[in-house]
């Protein structure tokens, strides 16, 4: 694997959820392009879910929802 998962099965699960309500909140409220940028970013939070592993919780250096010294 080319990463190190950084989040926690429970965050995962957090993650995947509001990411895909943000997309149907964004195709719901929102037209255009806000709607596809809602749901861009939506996506990413999914993604990071689906994955395991956040690249701004490397760089904030938490590991698993705790700070890693």
């Amino acid at each position: 694997m080319f990463y190190r998962r950084n989040i926690g099965s429970a965050q995962q699960v957090l993650r995947i959820g509001a990411g895909l309500a943000t997309c149907v909140a964004g195709f719901a409220y929102f037209q255009g392009m806000s709607a596809w940028a809602i749901c861009a970013g939506g996506a990413v939070l999914a993604l990071t879910g689906f994955v395991g592993y956040c690249p701004m919780c490397t760089v904030a250096g938490l590991v698993s929802g705790k700070r890693h010294d």
